[in-house]
Order: structure tokens, then C-alpha cells, then sequence
């Protein structure tokens, strides 16, 4: 994931900064507690396409 493309883009929902989990290929939004796909290097920021993260999962992120 590109950089500076990861330092603009934000949860379509809250609009909260998002973290890249590269070994899942995910975006995912800390504040909503959803993880958006990253298909062929893009990202796909439809809230129907999100999946939601469980608790252990969110623990599991770096800070």
C-alpha cells in the first residue's frame, strides 16, 4: 500500500485515519471496529464490503 495513499484516505464512515494490516490485506477503522479489503493494491471503502471486527481482533492490532 502506497504511503501517501494510506496518509488521505480515511473510514468513509467516521472519517477516522485507518491502519493498513498488510498481512490481511485490510484497512481497518479502530473507531467503527471495521476492516475494509484491499483488492489488486486497492482499496475498497464500501461500508457493504467491510467486515466487522471482533474484540479479540482489535486487541490484537499494534497501537
Amino acid at each position: 500500500m502506497d504511503k501517501k495513499l494510506l496518509d488521505i484516505l480515511a473510514c468513509p464512515l467516521c472519517k477516522s485515519p485507518l491502519y493498513y494490516d498488510q498481512p490481511r490485506q485490510e484497512l481497518v477503522c479502530r473507531a467503527d471496529r471495521l476492516a475494509y479489503p484491499v483488492r489488486d493494491e486497492i482499496p475498497v471503502m464500501l461500508e457493504d464490503e467491510a467486515r466487522r471486527l471482533s474484540l479479540d481482533e482489535m486487541d490484537a492490532l499494534p497501537r
